[in-house]
């Protein structure tokens, strides 16, 4: 029995070989694209579970494709690269990616975030349909989110951190709760993150510090609901 279809674009055949028989022996159904367009026309027709990046090819790079994808998409995307330097991680993150890899990889890290997105994605389900105060409206059902009264457009982690505060407003949360709340699990996942993506949601809000998602020093964050 297949535990899902994973999604495979990287230019490398080597690449592709490597991670076909990796997942394809652990039980997942592998589709493959050599560069971002490929890519985009598969998902379009196969809508996959996950979808593993490269973020060097030729025609459509990893950062053009991805970009696509979160236009008519929020399924999970890892980013493969060689690149390590911190702003290549912050820029797949901030471009709505769920994690970033950098090759060469390990084997069963590998496997393990893999497992760890799909496990998340897959069993995390809001405990409503809609969640209103003076401030935001989130319906869950159609990703839709407005804050005073003006349409904003998050992505999917983004999304995920709203929802995880206004489940819990009023209430402290450490930043290894957000982790798990959000991420699903916390290995290879750095606590920064959590700062870095609190400071992308003010903004897409047009909050500061001072807004609803207030930074509690020495212990987290807490969304202040009216």
């Amino acid at each position: 029995m297949s535990r899902g279809t994973i999604l495979v674009c990287d230019d490398e055949p080597d690449i592709r070989e490597l991670l076909r028989e990796l997942l394809g022996r652990t039980g997942y159904d592998i589709l493959e694209a050599t560069d971002g367009q490929e890519a985009l026309r598969t998902l379009y027709g196969s809508a996959p579970d996950l979808v593993l990046l490269d973020v060097s090819m030729p025609n459509l790079d990893g950062w053009a494709t991805l970009e696509r994808i979160r236009e008519v998409s929020d399924v999970p995307v890892i980013m493969l690269t060689a690149r390590t330097e911190e702003l290549e991680r912050v820029r797949g993150l901030k471009g709505g990616a769920d994690d970033y890899v950098t090759k060469p990889f390990g084997r069963q890290e590998l496997l393990a975030r893999v497992e760890a997105l799909l496990r998340r994605t897959t069993t995390r389900q809001p405990t409503r349909e809609h969640y209103e105060d003076s401030f935001v409206s989130v319906d869950y059902a159609n990703r839709a989110v407005t804050a005073n009264g003006k349409s904003v457009r998050l992505t999917p982690l983004e999304f995920r951190l709203l929802t995880a505060f206004v489940e819990n407003a009023n209430q402290v949360l450490s930043r290894q709760q957000l982790l798990e709340l959000v991420w699903g699990e916390r290995r290879g996942v750095l606590a920064e993150q959590v700062k870095i993506y609190v400071g992308y949601l003010r903004r897409k809000l047009g909050i500061g510090e001072q807004g609803p998602i207030e930074t509690v020093r020495g212990f987290g964050y807490r969304y202040r609901r009216d």
